[in-house]
């Protein structure tokens, strides 16, 4: 269901083509926030077109579509933004592992640590990065939606990473730990 706002708010910010949204899903958003695939994204601007949700309003060169949000579209991005955030069904890989961490012996489970530890710092490293790229080339202020996401995943990245370092203490002064089978 996200897909399709996701796809809303993007072109409430920027009209674009299908192929246009791709290329950010691959970047950009499809980093950070929500991932698609252009076998999902051509579909899904059908669907919205023929809800109304969005329209054509320029046919380009070889076929392109620039597609933007009709009110309609404006009005469903704007109810879901104000509504309250569904956590969906829970499906988060790096949590089972994490349940299941157990089933590994101690030295095993503090490499995976290690690891998460690795990711995590890399990940925010480069967020900020990017981040500090997009505001010195395109004056993104800190305040704007895309800041506010960037230091969101810079703070979630941090905050991961300070778990991590805890974790593997955690495990480091558990005797017991990975004994439980």
């Amino acid at each position: 269901m996200s897909l399709r706002f996701a796809l809303l708010g993007l072109l409430d910010v920027q009209p674009s083509s299908g192929y246009d949204l791709t290329q950010r899903f691959a970047r950009g958003i499809g980093s950070y926030a929500w991932s698609a695939k252009h076998s999902q994204i051509y579909p899904e601007l059908r669907k919205l077109t023929d809800e109304g949700l969005i329209e054509i309003t320029e046919t380009g060169a070889r076929g392109r579509k620039t597609y933007a949000p009709t009110p309609a579209g404006r009005e469903e991005l704007r109810g879901w933004l104000l509504g309250k955030p569904n956590a969906g069904g829970a499906r988060n890989e790096f949590v089972l592992r994490l349940f299941l961490l157990s089933s590994l012996e101690p030295e095993e489970a503090v490499a995976v640590l290690d690891g998460t530890l690795r990711f995590a710092r890399e990940q925010e490293a480069l967020l900020e990065q990017e981040f500090a790229a997009a505001v010195a080339e395109a004056g993104v202020p800190s305040g704007s939606s895309p800041g506010l996401a960037a230091r969101y995943g810079i703070h979630s990245y941090r905050a991961l990473a300070e778990w991590a370092d805890w974790a593997r203490a955690a495990i480091a002064g558990d005797p017991t730990f990975g004994h439980r089978r």
